[in-house]
């Protein structure tokens, strides 16, 4: 079972739940035109290391606590993963910086 990122992330992108995973499963995408990051499920391997770096309690720990973000994470990955490839990893922010384009530029 996999865990997901939830609402809490969209708009948000501090990506340091990427940073930590072992299996890099966890990518950027854009979502509702916000940046978001997602949880690929077919590779996330349930080891928890994700869930105490995310600042603002954005990833839970299973699909059962948040069954309509755990679709919409499976839905988007492959989009997550192109969007990757194109851009490159993102760079981490902390909690209150300000917002940036999913390009990692800030919103002016």
């Amino acid at each position: 079972m996999s865990h997901v990122i939830t609402e809490k992330c969209l708009g948000e992108q501090y990506a340091a739940c990427v940073d930590v995973c072992p299996v890099e499963c966890i990518h950027p995408v854009n979502y509702k035109n916000e940046p978001f990051m997602i949880i690929d499920p077919d590779v996330c391997i349930d080891c928890g290391v994700c869930l105490p770096e995310c600042p603002i309690g954005a990833i839970v720990g299973s699909v059962d606590e948040a069954t309509a973000y755990a679709a919409i994470n499976k839905e988007l990955t492959p989009a997550a993963k192109e969007t990757e490839a194109k851009s490159g990893k993102i760079t981490p922010r902390p909690p209150n910086d300000p917002p940036r384009k999913p390009d990692n530029k800030l919103v002016k």
